[in-house]
């Protein structure tokens, strides 16, 4: 039996509880929209703001504080959209959630499903101790206990300045920050960033939290060590190679787009993998919008704008929108100086051995792939990217070390309990 929110038609489902979906639903709210707020986490507050508090002080607590308290607002955590298909005036999504497999109608869907981590093989990877950077900094904040660990935060991009940061703040011994981009890439991005508003603070308050821990460019993790557990990291400085014994390595080799919801409702997509969305958020489908990381890496600043335009021109809220247009300006150039300073170059890719698996859940080698040209062969002939995540992970990495494009998204999204499918035969079937 459905529950009671999925009962009925929608006016707007917002997708993720992040910055932008939080923005989103309440700026519809406001618009007189029935709204529908879906996440898939037991929170809301997305990974940015997942231990804010509703009423904090700040920004985020009074946007959880405003969405919690709205009467026009429905908010289900807990909830994974595993199936999705556009209609002409109406969409459909498949939702698992703790009351189980419901279809949600909606004449307006907003997309803020954020970004996920890249992963990127390298010599020791699947070690015990070896986490994706967000994926740390997320355990930290639910309350795994870092106190005293010794950590090294490597790879690329500003997040390994915030994760190291937070990681700090909890206790952890942070040994280093290695970036992989070169000094001069990073220095271009600090002097471009500072003249971005609130962007020169934000530094100065991640380097007080970092004060006396080394930052190192132009460094590279070559390998990760142990036996049935992380014991240390190898990482090359320039022409010289240094081992630090440590707890747990956060690696970051940037965030992509997480595009999966918006795949299977037909939305274009940018070559970067991003949502192609117009000046209003609005995507190639006809009531479809999408807003912050999912259409492109930009920060807090940026989801927030494009949640609350996207909301306000699903709403048709037009005249709160006269200051957007300069404003998203701005957030562009950020965004833009953002990829050019950390694009990961093929140069400083990592360089796994024959030995190295690449998919974790099907046990595939760097070696296994070499004899293949394109994704969909290696697949075949190894089932590399058919296990549990179905290439969420494997996919991007063989993208980025062999250049294949990554392709097949297909419903279910999430795993599902046979006791679901027998309930409802005919949620999964294909548009």
């Amino acid at each position: 039996m459905n529950p009671e929110w999925a009962a009925s038609s929608w006016e707007a489902v917002v997708v993720g509880a992040g910055p932008a979906g939080l923005m989103a639903a309440l700026t519809a709210a406001q618009g007189g929209l029935r709204v529908l707020l879906l996440d898939a986490q037991p929170t809301a507050g997305g990974q940015i703001w997942r231990a804010a508090a509703a009423g904090q002080k700040g920004t985020a607590g009074d946007l959880l504080r405003d969405v919690a308290s709205h009467p026009g607002i429905t908010v289900l955590s807990g909830a994974e959209v595993v199936a999705a298909e556009a209609g002409e005036q109406s969409h459909t999504l498949a939702v698992t959630s703790p009351s189980g497999l419901s279809h949600v109608h909606a004449a307006r869907v907003i997309l803020a499903t954020g970004a996920t981590e890249r992963f990127l093989p390298f010599d020791g990877w699947t070690l015990p101790g070896v986490v994706g950077a967000g994926g740390l900094q997320a355990m930290s904040k639910g309350g795994l206990d870092v106190r005293g660990k010794r950590v090294v935060v490597a790879g690329s991009g500003p997040l390994l300045l915030a994760v190291a940061a937070g990681l700090r703040q909890k206790g952890a011994r942070v040994l280093a920050v290695a970036e992989r981009a070169g000094l001069p890439q990073v220095a271009a991005f600090g002097v471009a960033a500072a003249r971005f508003p609130g962007k020169a603070s934000e530094a100065l308050g991640l380097a007080a939290g970092l004060r006396g821990v080394p930052y190192w460019a132009d460094c590279a993790v070559v390998r990760a060590s142990g036996q049935d557990q992380l014991q240390s990291v190898t990482l090359r400085r320039g022409r010289r190679e240094i081992t630090l014994a440590c707890d747990y390595l956060a690696i970051a080799f940037g965030l992509m787009p997480e595009t999966r919801v918006a795949a299977l409702l037909g939305c274009p997509l940018t070559s970067a993998g991003a949502v192609d969305v117009s000046v209003w958020q609005a995507t190639g489908v006809s009531g479809v919008y999408a807003a912050g990381e999912v259409c492109g890496i930009g920060g807090v600043d940026g989801a927030l704008l494009e949640g609350f335009v996207a909301a306000c021109a699903a709403s048709g809220q037009i005249g709160r929108l006269r200051d957007a247009p300069r404003r998203a300006e701005i957030q562009r150039r950020f965004q833009a100086v953002l990829e050019r300073s950390f694009a990961l170059r093929p140069n400083r890719l990592p360089t796994p051995s024959p030995a190295t698996i690449v998919c974790r859940c099907e046990d595939v080698r760097h070696g296994d792939l070499q004899p293949f040209t394109t994704w969909t062969a290696a697949k075949l002939q190894t089932r590399c990217g058919m296990g549990a995540c179905q290439g969420r992970v494997c996919g991007p990495a063989c993208e980025t070390l062999y250049g294949w494009k990554f392709s097949g998204v297909r419903a279910p999204l999430a795993p599902l309990l046979l006791s679901q499918l027998l309930g409802d035969p005919n949620t999964l079937s294909p548009p």
